[in-house]
């Protein structure tokens, strides 16, 4: 499970509205017959209209500065384990985001006229999308580019020599091509991957879009707030403010957990993956006194998701990890060998 949390964008050429967002997760529906899209959905109504969504969002942000976001867009990307346990990912996955969303408040060191905040009190609605493409920042594209560099510089060099503006053999040069195409050390079908190309698999998640008021349009409730959970006075009244982020992760897994009967694996918990980032040694620790299986199961995610596992680790904490990792691996080598578990 893979969630972001991000506040609108604001500022040069973003708009004060949300009809911009809004309409980037319309994309998916481009084409499609009426019974075909994925529509709106919120706590208690589905095939809500687009229309609708910017309307009550936009709506909702009364005494809100220009420079204040007034929504937050959260992404809740399943891993393909997760995504193999539904039975049907459309429907499973409203099921657990009216879950998730009431973690969601839970998560919240607030309170409304003296009670703790409810599901009730928060404006939301949810999109379910079963596409992603290949952007400029993944692994992949990076490490094709320089193939798509000489590529690229060849495609220039053959139009050139077919208006006689260079000497050259085009025939050789689209051999080149052809042979730098193969060698691109990432691929997917038999092509080379590139920026925009759909990835395969089961790539359902989750955007949901939550106004910054509560539904009221009185209180903010701002998961952005980097008070976890803290007191100050306003008007001589004491009142609770910010969110705890890590209470929110770890529930989701639990909730998701619960829902589905899913068994989820150490490398795969927000503990583990934070341990990771903080104390490799105990990360590795843990994860050598796991059962045999477990620990063979847990070696295959890292291996597919890489290591490390977290984005924007320090390099030197990385590389101190992956010291640690290879070494340990060599004693686990035979248990990972002899496992039966097929990924």
């Amino acid at each position: 499970m893979y969630i972001t949390i991000t506040p609108q964008k604001l500022g040069g050429t973003y708009s004060q509205s949300s009809v911009d967002f809004v309409g980037y997760l319309e994309k998916e529906n481009q084409g499609l017959e009426q019974e075909n899209m994925e529509h709106f959905f919120n706590q208690y109504g589905d095939e809500i209209s687009a229309e609708e969504v910017v309307k009550d969002i936009d709506g909702n942000g009364t005494k809100l500065k220009k420079t204040e976001p007034k929504f937050y867009s959260i992404t809740v990307s399943p891993s393909k384990y997760e995504l193999n346990r539904l039975q049907n990912s459309s429907e499973d996955l409203k099921k657990y985001t009216r879950e998730l969303m009431k973690d969601y408040v839970a998560s919240f060191n607030r309170e409304i006229n003296g009670r703790p905040i409810t599901i009730d009190d928060i404006k939301y609605y949810a999109k379910i999308e079963h596409e992603r493409t290949f952007k400029g920042t993944d692994k992949q594209i990076q490490e094709n580019q320089p193939y798509a560099t000489k590529i690229l510089q060849l495609k220039n060099d053959i139009r050139k020599i077919e208006s006689g503006t260079l000497e050259g053999n085009s025939k050789r040069k689209e051999k080149e091509m052809a042979k730098l195409e193969r060698e691109a050390p990432h691929q997917q079908n038999g092509k080379r991957i590139v920026q925009g190309m759909p990835k395969a698999g089961n790539q359902s998640h989750i955007h949901i879009i939550v106004s910054r008021k509560d539904a009221s349009n009185t209180f903010s409730l701002s998961p952005g707030s980097k008070h976890k959970a803290s007191e100050v006075e306003m008007h001589g009244n004491k009142v609770k403010r910010g969110f705890d982020r890590d209470n929110f992760f770890q529930r989701a897994e639990k909730t998701f957990d619960k829902t589905f009967g899913y068994q989820r694996n150490f490398a795969e918990t927000y503990k583990a993956r934070k341990d990771f980032i903080k104390n490799p040694k105990i990360y590795f620790a843990s994860l050598m006194k796991l059962p045999t299986n477990e620990k063979a199961l847990a070696f295959k995610i890292m291996g597919k998701a890489g290591i490390p596992m977290m984005p924007s680790i320090p390099v030197t904490q990385a590389q101190l990890a992956m010291k640690i990792f290879n070494r340990l691996r060599r004693g686990a080598e035979v248990a990972i060998k002899s496992s039966s578990i097929g990924i």
